[in-house]
């Protein structure tokens, strides 16, 4: 194969790891908002089932996570679900990998937004208890506090945090290959496999750094531009 054959198969397998990490981002981040409520909440049960659930999630390799999930809902049923949608969607629709896909995002955005809801946390926690109550002297409700006074400062101090969890995360997608989802290092393996060529596996971290670049400038732009919420 050459140079560019070898470019054009692991962009394929970067276009799966993208897809993996826009859908985590695009679900995981909302997600992680009512979580990091129910960890604030003041009903005790809530809030215990809440930091229980995040501390099992942080605490237990991602990968694991992927493998209890692709596998777990077959051993309790007895019946291979994802195998089945994988089997399902390319026999009908020449899709390969489907349930895979779906066992892998849903480990992904499970894993990321109970990272994100601490991070939220840790934002809104840190912000000063007399801005809530200058809020509602001024006649604010509850819900209009923390829109108007408290999400703003909040934004801006978990953006660097975030970014350091969004730029993880891309890397992160690499696990997906753990169950046989045709990422690009998943590529890189084949190639490997069945071309005997080794170099296309330490190629694959040009396509990370490039993306990774591309992140840093957005999100330092983004850094930028909120600036004006200095202490």
């Amino acid at each position: 194969m050459s140079f560019w054959e070898v470019t054009q198969f692991l962009l394929d397998g970067f276009t799966i790891s993208l897809l993996i990490f826009a859908v985590t981002l695009l679900c995981g981040a909302p997600l992680g908002l009512p979580i990091a409520f129910c960890s604030m909440s003041k009903w005790k049960p809530l809030k215990a089932v809440s930091k229980i659930v995040v501390w099992i999630v942080r605490g237990v390799p991602l990968m694991l996570q992927i493998f209890i999930i692709y596998y777990v809902p077959g051993l309790l049923f007895d019946t291979p679900i994802f195998s089945s949608v994988d089997r399902y969607m390319f026999i009908n629709y020449g899709i390969a990998d489907a349930g895979r896909m779906v066992a892998v995002m849903i480990a992904f955005i499970i894993n990321y937004a109970c990272y994100f809801s601490e991070i939220y946390r840790g934002g809104i926690e840190s912000i000063p208890r007399g801005q809530y109550e200058a809020g509602y002297v001024l006649g604010l409700t509850k819900s209009q506090v923390f829109r108007k006074i408290v999400l703003k400062q909040v934004i801006k101090r978990i953006v660097p945090p975030m970014s350091n969890e969004i730029i993880t995360l891309i890397k992160d997608t690499a696990l997906a290959n753990c169950i046989m989802v045709c990422e690009i290092i998943k590529n890189a393996k084949e190639l490997a496999a069945t071309k005997a060529m080794i170099w296309p596996l330490f190629y694959t971290g040009v396509f990370y750094l490039l993306f990774v670049g591309i992140l840093t400038i957005v999100l330092g732009r983004v850094e930028k531009k909120l600036n004006y919420f200095r202490s």
